[in-house]
C-alpha cells in the first residue's frame, strides 16, 4: 500500500503560443478514491491527464504519481492502466476480443513473442472481471459498443493496477450501458482497492459513482464531494452556463 496521495499536482499550467490552456491546477487524489475530473468541452481535462501520465509536458509545476516523478517511476509504470478516449478500430483488422485485451499486457521485451501461460492468465482473468471471458474468442468488431468499452478497460486491466485512469469512457453508450460500466468500476474500487481517476464530461452519471469532484476549466474552480461541487456557484462559472437543467433531469 502507497502513502497518500496517489497522485498529487502543485502549480500545474501549460501555456501554447502564448495562449494558456491550463494554470494553478494543484490536486490531491488519495488511495481507494474514485475521481471524476469534470469540466465543459475544450476545458482541458484530457490535457490535465496527459500531463498526469506524463505524456505531455507542463510549462511550470510539478506531477508526482506514487510519491515520485512520472518520468522516475520505473517498475511503478506497470501499476497504472489507461483507457484513452475510444479509439478508432478497423472493423476489418481481424482481431479477437483476447488479442485486443492481450495488447494492455505487452512492453517492447514481449514483442514479438508468444504468450507465457502466466500472461493468458492475466488476459482470461482480466476479460473475467469485465464479464467478457464467455467472449474471448469472438472477433472484436462483432461486439457491442458496451461490450467493446469493457473489452478495452480489460486491456487497461490486464496489467493489474492499482491506479487507472479513464477518459471519457462512456462516449457514445446509452444509459443503461454506462451505468453497468460505472457499476463495474465500483467494484474494481470497493472489492480491489483501485483508485480510478475518471475524465468525464457527464455530470450526472459520474456524480453518482465519485467520492470526489474536480471541476476544471482552464483552472480549478471547485472540488469536493459530489453534492457540495453540484450546489457551489463556482460550478455555474467553470461552465459558463445555467446548470439548473441538471437539476431537472435529476429531480433536484
Amino acid at each position: 500500500m502507497f502513502l497518500n496521495p496517489v497522485v498529487e499536482t502543485k502549480d500545474i499550467k501549460l501555456s501554447w503560443n502564448g495562449y494558456k490552456i491550463l494554470e494553478n491546477i494543484n490536486m490531491r487524489i488519495n488511495t481507494g478514491d474514485m475521481i471524476g475530473i469534470v469540466g465543459p468541452n475544450g476545458a482541458g481535462k484530457t490535457t490535465l491527464l496527459r500531463i498526469i501520465l506524463g505524456l505531455l509536458r507542463p510549462t511550470s509545476g510539478e506531477i508526482f504519481i506514487f510519491g515520485r516523478s512520472p518520468k522516475k517511476l520505473g517498475k511503478l509504470r506497470g501499476k497504472i492502466g489507461y483507457m484513452p478516449q475510444r479509439p478508432f478500430f478497423n472493423r476489418r483488422f481481424p482481431l479477437s476480443v483476447s488479442d485486443v485485451v492481450a495488447m494492455g499486457g505487452l512492453t517492447p521485451g514481449f514483442l514479438g513473442k508468444p504468450f507465457s501461460g502466466i500472461r493468458r492468465e492475466k488476459i482470461r482473468r482480466s476479460l473475467k472481471k469485465v464479464d467478457l471471458l464467455p467472449l474471448e474468442k469472438r472477433p472484436f468488431a462483432e461486439l457491442s459498443g458496451g461490450q467493446q468499452q469493457r473489452a478495452f478497460l480489460a486491456r487497461a486491466l490486464c496489467k493489474e493496477p492499482l491506479l487507472l485512469f479513464l477518459d471519457e469512457p462512456n462516449t457514445g453508450l446509452d444509459l443503461p450501458t454506462q451505468h453497468r460500466f460505472y457499476s463495474l468500476l465500483e467494484e474494481l474500487q470497493k472489492n480491489q482497492g483501485v483508485t480510478i481517476v475518471v475524465v468525464s464530461h457527464d455530470l450526472a452519471m459520474i456524480s453518482r459513482f465519485a467520492d470526489r469532484l474536480i471541476c476544471i476549466n482552464r483552472t480549478m474552480h471547485v472540488h469536493g464531494p459530489p453534492p457540495e461541487v453540484l450546489n457551489s456557484p463556482h460550478l455555474e462559472k467553470a461552465y459558463r452556463c445555467e446548470v439548473d437543467i441538471f437539476y431537472r433531469r435529476e429531480g433536484g
